[in-house]
């Protein structure tokens, strides 16, 4: 795994299950001890920082659950529900062709195109760049910056509006690193 792929897979992972989910124990501790600023490829101190001082699952469930879970959530984490967001079936269609095993879940959640963008980098075959760049120029980019927005808006708690300001920066500079490519 690279440093491309490590990032998506945090910051998916943090977006794609709830806080107090027993997968992400090991993420929080990490984030909790200090250590993923240790191991974090981008120059993201100060947020890492205020992401440590907030990591407590406990507190985080149900501003996670009001932001993105049920039909009366304040921010859909769901790219078909927003303006210039995919629809769900062109996602799912676009991801297997890749071959990466979906599971009934909608394959157009935020969270779950940030675990993609770590998958097919994992996965990395000839048309890796093609692929990385349609994924974000079609699928992630259109309607992330509005999603996030929204986050930061509707948080209640300093660790999401906090994680959706680092999830912008990050993407950026995955976005550009492709264009370097």
């Amino acid at each position: 795994m690279n440093e491309f792929s490590i990032i998506c897979r945090i910051l998916g992972s943090l977006f794609n299950r709830q806080p107090q989910d027993p997968l992400l124990v090991p993420l929080f501790t990490l984030l909790r001890e200090g250590k993923l600023q240790q191991q974090w490829p981008l120059e993201q101190d100060e947020l890492l920082t205020r992401l440590q001082n907030n990591s407590d699952p406990q507190l985080l469930a149900a501003d996670y659950n009001a932001l993105f879970v049920g039909s009366e959530c304040s921010v859909p984490p769901y790219g078909s529900q927003w303006e210039n967001g995919p629809q769900e079936a062109d996602v799912r269609a676009f991801l297997q062709q890749r071959g990466m095993p979906l599971s009934d879940a909608p394959a157009d959640h935020f969270g779950l195109l940030l675990l993609a963008a770590s998958w097919l980098e994992d996965q990395s075959q000839e048309d890796e760049s093609a692929a990385q760049i349609a994924l974000f120029d079609d699928y992630l980019l259109p309607w992330c910056g509005q999603f996030l927005g929204k986050v930061e808006a509707h948080a209640t708690t300093p660790f999401y509006r906090t994680l959706a300001l680092l999830s912008r920066e990050a993407l950026q500079a995955m976005r550009d690193e492709l264009d370097e490519e």
